[in-house]
């Protein structure tokens, strides 16, 4: 990833809201739950969507030495597409 692709993806990032909400992502509504962890230093992400089987599942590291996406079990470019585009809607 490009440092301007991780700062895209690190602003859209933080501006999902904590806690539960819904949205939509590609024409596919989801449910998701963004958690900080560790004082801010570890955030979770996880979004399944609603009437499908598709799953978003990830962890971000806010280090000294940079920010570090660790997605669960799928390709950084899912999760990165994922939340370049999704919308909150509740």
């Amino acid at each position: 990833m490009t440092p301007e692709e991780l700062q895209a993806f690190l602003a859209a990032f933080d501006a999902l809201p904590l806690g539960a909400f819904t949205g939509k992502a590609d024409g596919r509504r989801y449910a998701a739950v963004r958690q900080d962890l560790a004082g801010g230093k570890a955030q979770k992400l996880v979004a399944r969507e609603l009437g499908g089987t598709d799953y978003i599942s990830l962890n971000l590291y806010r280090l000294a030495s940079g920010a570090r996406l660790k997605p669960c079990e799928m390709p950084a470019e899912k999760v990165v597409r994922f939340v370049l585009s999704l919308q909150v809607t509740e």
